[in-house]
């Protein structure tokens, strides 16, 4: 793939001030793109976005909570000032609950949690097809291993996965009326802060060693690596790739 496979493209990472979304962002610059970086408030997002634009690239922060509508319709006016939106990047996303049993299981956390990774993706996915229209384009839905090939240490972040992508598949078989590509992306173990995380609690729940702890982390891929995957498929060279997209 060329270093300019993106150029000139507008993009929207959402979850993109930490893991696999700060990689993407990272990414999609370098390959040329115009990304917009959304995340919440209270993250990193508009000190990554500054470091990257100062190095000559188009990186803007937008403040956006996915599971409010109302701010994930601002994202998109936002976006509207770099230019027409051709590519979402669905990567915003939270893990809880881990190795609680379901009969303990708080209905709150539940909720939260799927209100992110569920409602969060339709709402993305809903206002960037408006967005897009005809005039065509690419969404990238980022899904995981957990809730689609196996099962997760959380019955909410499972569920939520499944879901997500249960949505991709409803999409790609119902968008044949505008010319939008859809892919779901289902990452495995990657070294991200809620999966590093989510490997001390669920070692320490059964109460493995420090040492295999670290073999664990260790073991986990590295985000830059779904990173690159995002980036192909958000490029004009994934146009004949469809369906759902397994990575490490």
């Amino acid at each position: 793939m060329t270093t300019d496979s993106l150029n000139a493209r507008v993009i929207i990472v959402t979850g993109g001030a930490s893991g696999i979304g700060r990689a993407t962002v990272q990414v999609c610059a370098e390959r040329g793109a115009r990304v917009v970086l959304a995340d919440l408030p209270q993250s990193e997002g508009a000190a990554i976005a500054d470091s990257l634009s100062a190095d000559g690239r188009t990186v803007r922060f937008v403040a956006c909570d996915v599971s409010d509508e109302s701010d994930v319709e601002n994202l998109l006016a936002a976006t509207s000032e770099l230019g027409r939106l051709n590519v979402l990047i669905a990567c915003a996303g939270i893990l809880q609950g881990a190795t609680i049993p379901i009969e303990d299981f708080e209905t709150a956390t539940f909720d939260r949690v799927l209100g992110v990774n569920a409602r969060g993706m339709f709402l993305c996915a809903k206002h960037a097809v408006r967005a897009m229209g005809e005039a065509g384009g690419v969404i990238l839905l980022l899904a995981s291993g957990a809730g689609v090939t196996s099962g997760s240490s959380s019955y909410a972040y499972g569920t939520s996965k499944g879901a997500v992508h249960g949505l991709g598949l409803v999409m790609q078989g119902r968008m044949g009326y505008y010319p939008i590509r859809v892919n779901t992306v289902a990452p495995g173990s990657i070294a991200t802060a809620l999966k590093l995380q989510n490997v001390i609690d669920v070692g320490q729940a059964a109460g493995v060693s420090d040492d295999e702890i670290r073999r664990r982390h260790a073991a986990l891929g590295d985000p830059i690596g779904v990173a690159r995957v995002l980036a192909f498929l958000a490029s004009d060279e994934a146009d004949y790739v469809r369906g759902t997209v397994f990575t490490r």
